[in-house]
Formats: C-alpha cells, structure tokens, sequence
C-alpha cells in the first residue's frame, strides 16, 4: 500500500486530475475495480457520472480515505501498544 505523502504525489503529480477513472482509483488503493463501484455506493468514495454511465472517482474523495484509514490504523497501533 502507499504512503499518504505516495499517494499525494501520484495523484497531484503529473495527473493532476480532478476526476480519476475506476481502474486508476483501484489501482492507486490496491483494491479490484468492483470494490470501487462498491465503496460509491456504500458512500466511502464519492464518485460522478459522465455521459451515459461513465463513473468517475473525485480524487479529494480518495485521499480523504486514505487519510481516515491512516489515523483509524494509528489509533489501533497506539492502543495495541498500550495493552
């Protein structure tokens, strides 16, 4: 998996899209191409339709999982460490 400041990179480097399609979301996160259509739809991603069906993932929405899924890990490590 990538690191945040990884993940900021590629995403802002030289893509610098605002909208990323579904294979470029999967690949970026590790994940296959169905669980994206499934985080839209469960609301973890936030996505858009273009033209007749074509879904785009909004790239804000992907480093903001990223980010909630980094500190959920750092509060599990921390509280592992505690125990």
């Amino acid at each position: 998996m990538l690191l945040i400041s990884e993940v900021d990179r590629v995403i802002t480097g030289t893509m610098n899209k605002t909208l990323l399609r579904v294979g470029e979301t999967a690949e970026l996160l590790s994940v296959s191409r169905w669980t994206i259509y499934r985080w839209v739809e469960e609301g973890r991603l936030r996505g858009t339709k273009l033209g007749k069906g074509s879904l785009r993932i909004f790239r804000e929405s992907v480093v903001g999982l990223i980010k909630s899924n980094e500190s959920d890990m750092s509060d599990m490590v921390s509280r592992s460490e505690h125990s």
